[in-house]
């Protein structure tokens, strides 16, 4: 038996008025994802528990199966293990973004949490800088440390073993930035055990960003600079059970994004890495649909991450939504499930799980909690003959309050049929 697992990010939404009243998702053209809606168990399912803020760490966590009241320590732990940082009992890794904030008169607004999509490079060159102001400013700090990582997205890592001093805590709360886009920042600040730090930290980065020669270079191109380097997400060690050790199965991780790849070397997967993948609008959607059909010479089961759409949903921009879940169906899902279909004819059959992580509002540019349309399809499946795929078709089917128990059902029945009853 094959697997193939789709997490269309943020790709969940409300009625768009510049669509017609339609969710991106209905008003999308997207026929190969509608026929395995057609074929198979569609339901509505929530990843993200009441305790817990809306964010892909927590979502995707449950997605693949792991309750975030059981394994989730933090977003950056799951990023460090992505980069094959190991972390010792004592140490900490904190988010850390590149991002654009401006005083507009009552107060600073973050403008852009990506810095405009910086590049690597460029991000890379500013965190050495930073680790210098860092060390300038701080001078009884010792074990801290910032981590490039892919364009905005960064780490700053604390060592326990090297004579530092940590007060960072359970307590301690931070704000994703995302989660504030053109919004007043003055009350986003981490609080709580061990924010005082964090705070002086993103505070004293203007100094160290603001007139830098890569900053300079990009205003010169018209293009946003990194003002300030934004802290949050904050966590431990996490101590995961492999993925093969709970459902018997090997996988493999396609995506662009960090936090994926990390959640994937803590389960046990293989992470397959693809050319041309940005974790953007622009990403490659024919390279990663390709890349999935390769791996499953060597995996049970392949998981296709795509970042596009929640990027879509972030910019507040509804026709690049649909844009995106297009490319998805036609360039990633539709010469999938024809591999699958094909290798089907030859005796191996497969089933197909699609679930975005949690809807992301073009309205509010942000997250939200919340249910999300699922489909289960393949051999051994009871179809339920939705018409499409979408938050309003999917509704004749079962509601899975707890998502992390969604993908386990995939597994189940494998020789014979799954039915709705069998997920109520």
């Amino acid at each position: 038996m094959k697997y193939f697992v789709l997490i269309p990010d943020g790709a969940a939404d409300e009625p768009q008025d510049s669509l017609g009243g339609k969710s991106p998702l209905e008003y999308a053209s997207i026929p190969t994802l509608d026929r395995l809606a057609t074929q198979g168990m569609v339901g509505l399912t929530n990843h993200v528990p009441d305790s817990f803020n809306p964010g892909s760490e927590v979502a995707c966590m449950s997605l693949m199966g792991y309750d975030p009241l059981t394994y989730f320590t933090g977003r950056a732990p799951l990023e460090a293990a992505a980069k094959g940082i190991s972390l010792g009992p004592e140490d900490w890794a904190v988010r850390c973004n590149l991002v654009t904030i401006e005083d507009q008169g009552d107060g600073p607004v973050m403008v852009d949490f990506t810095a405009d999509h910086i590049a690597t490079p460029e991000a890379t060159e500013l965190l050495e800088t930073a680790q210098q102001g860092l060390a300038k400013d701080f001078p009884d700090l010792k074990g801290w440390e910032f981590v490039p990582g892919v364009s905005y997205r960064n780490l700053l890592l604390f060592r326990g073993n090297v004579g530092g001093h940590c007060d960072l805590g359970d307590g301690l709360r931070t704000t994703a930035p995302h989660d504030r886009v053109n919004q007043l920042i003055s009350d986003a600040f981490p609080r709580g055990t061990g924010s005082r730090l964090l705070t002086e930290i993103m505070e004293h980065s203007e100094t160290w960003l603001k007139d830098h020669a890569v900053n300079r270079s990009r205003k010169s191109k018209g293009l946003g600079i990194a003002t300030h380097v934004w802290l949050w997400g904050a966590g431990q060690r996490p101590a995961f059970r492999t993925f093969k050790s709970l459902y018997g199965v090997q996988g493999t991780m396609i995506t662009a994004v960090d936090l994926l790849r990390g959640l994937a070397e803590l389960a046990g997967w293989r992470c397959r890495e693809v050319e041309g993948a940005t974790g953007y609008l622009d990403t490659d959607y024919a390279a990663k649909g390709q890349a999935a059909i390769d791996e499953f010479s060597e995996s049970d089961l392949v998981c296709v991450h795509v970042e596009a759409p929640d990027e879509a949903g972030h910019e507040g921009n509804a026709l690049a939504k649909v844009k995106a879940l297009e490319e998805i169906d036609e360039k990633i899902v539709a010469p999938v499930i024809s591999h699958l279909e094909q290798q089907a004819s030859n005796g191996e059959p497969y089933r197909v799980f699609v679930c975005p992580d949690h809807p992301t509002f073009c309205s509010t540019r942000m997250h939200s909690r919340g249910l999300v349309p699922f489909i289960i399809a393949g051999i051994g499946v009871d179809g339920m003959s939705a018409q499409s795929y979408d938050e309003k078709a999917v509704a004749i089917g079962p509601t899975i309050t707890q998502g992390s128990t969604l993908i386990g059902t995939l597994f189940d029945d494998a020789e014979g049929q799954l039915n709705p009853d069998t997920v109520n």
